[in-house]
């Protein structure tokens, strides 16, 4: 009895987290890959300003994977508001806010820094690039303050 139970238990968990992942993965590629591309652009930069560090290189790594766990711990915040919201009989129209919120803010910060790291390349950027980005990022952060309060 209790083995079926676990095995219940166990496939409910990863039905809803495939549900939840398919539509938080598009948004989780493309954070993968500015990630890679900031880590690169960041590793040009260093090299050529002669401030190449492998801690510092070390830490950039273990601060991009720290991005996922605040994505996880945003998806557990996601189903903790769904789950107790249907508990005490409120229907949500969604079941992701959250873990969308925080991998679309971090991509942002993401391309801020990569025009950030071409800048300091020397590749000539258009100064409206960096205010619409910059802009997007406050869009992004107004609005999840609205919506929490």
């Amino acid at each position: 009895m209790e083995n079926r139970f676990l095995k219940v238990t166990f496939s409910a968990f990863l039905t809803l987290l495939v549900y939840y992942m398919n539509i938080i993965a598009v948004p989780v590629i493309i954070l993968v890959f500015v990630m890679a591309a900031d880590y690169l652009t960041g590793l040009v930069s260093a090299w050529i300003n002669a401030e190449l560090s492998s801690r510092k290189g070390l830490f950039g790594i273990i601060k991009k994977l720290c991005y996922l766990f605040a994505i996880a711990a945003a998806m557990g915040i996601d189903w903790l508001i769904y789950s107790g919201m249907g508990q005490i009989g409120i229907k949500l129209d969604y079941t992701v806010f959250f873990g969308v919120l925080v991998t679309i803010w971090l991509i942002i910060n993401e391309i801020i820094s990569i025009l950030e790291n071409l800048a300091k390349i020397g590749v000539p950027l258009p100064k409206f690039l960096m205010a619409v980005i910059k802009r997007l990022k406050n869009t992004t952060e107004n609005k999840f303050e609205s919506e929490v309060k």
